[in-house]
């Protein structure tokens, strides 16, 4: 874990002795993996600093410098702030990770929208008096509870995009479905596009988008004939766990939308629990997400 520390607008790092080998130039284009675009910007306001000088993008760094880089600057929210009761589950100078209601967007889906999660994130950060970016790096369907994960400036946005994208960020989904599973664990590979038929479906489509779902059986209830399960993504597509399961045949509880006939206020899928590597601080994070539904859907577990 790195040594660290945010003054003001700049963020600030002790430099340890495996950072030698890189120069600032090198430290964002090979080892962040940071946008082209962003890094010039910071580049040519000349505002990154090696012990408080201006520095060098060319030299290599020493043990024990103090690299300072503006990653907090004001800017406008994207969203109107809305207060609303939030639960934040983690939350640092770069992130924040709140777990997210049912019956709630993720983020708006018109200029008319004001209560999404990410709404009431912009409040949350604007009564803190926290003017900075706000993105949210991954989604969660309206009925959907769970982890979700904010970023809370451009270059942490961009870096986790990335990690995102190279699965590098681990999410663990817990699911109640129809029927008795015939396997303990398994993966469904299947391509998933839009149905023509419907405008919000997602289909098992061969001209989809490439999809994989793993998943492990945690327990069966033989009284209700339903199967509690985990599931990981290797993707991330629109509906993809429903759309899996349902299309073997074990629909998730709830889920009319993908052929359940077990009917409840909302379909039985909740995002568990998020694992990285901080971007910044290297810090591992481990963040599970408490079941919010009163009353209870789910079975407290452990996965």
């Amino acid at each position: 874990m790195l040594q660290t520390k945010t003054v003001g607008k700049q963020f600030n790092i002790c430099i340890p002795k495996d950072w030698e080998k890189y120069t600032i130039e090198s430290l964002f284009k090979d080892y962040w993996k940071a946008p082209k675009k962003l890094v010039h910007e910071l580049r040519m306001e000349k505002s990154v600093l090696i012990n408080g000088q201006e520095a060098n993008w060319t030299s290599h760094f020493h043990l024990g410098d103090t690299l300072s880089i503006p990653f907090f600057q004001p800017e406008p929210p994207i969203v109107q702030p809305t207060y609303m009761e939030i639960d934040i589950l983690f939350e640092d100078d770069h992130l924040l990770i709140a777990n997210k209601p049912a019956g709630m967007d993720t983020h708006p889906n018109s200029d008319k929208d004001h209560f999404s999660l990410l709404n009431g994130v912009a409040f949350h950060l604007q009564a803190k008096g926290d003017l900075h970016y706000i993105k949210h790096i991954h989604r969660l369907d309206r009925d959907t509870t769970g982890a979700v994960i904010f970023a809370k400036h451009r270059m942490c946005g961009a870096i986790l995009d990335r990690l995102l994208e190279e699965r590098k960020i681990k999410r663990t989904y817990v699911a109640i479905v129809e029927g008795k599973m015939k396997t303990s664990s398994g993966s469904i590979s299947k391509p998933i596009g839009r149905d023509r038929h419907h405008p919000t479906r997602r289909r098992v489509s061969s001209t989809g988008q490439s999809a994989v779902t793993h998943y492990k059986v945690h327990s069966y209830n033989a009284k209700k004939n339903t199967t509690l399960i985990s599931c990981q993504l290797d993707t991330g597509r629109t509906h993809q766990i429903r759309v899996h399961l349902s299309s073997i045949g074990h629909p998730l509880i709830g889920d009319s939308l993908y052929g359940s006939r077990i009917k409840q206020k909302r379909q039985a899928l909740h995002a568990l629990k998020v694992e990285f590597t901080h971007p910044f601080t290297e810090e591992n994070i481990v963040c599970k997400a408490p079941f919010v539904d009163n009353p209870p859907i789910f079975p407290d577990m452990d996965v």
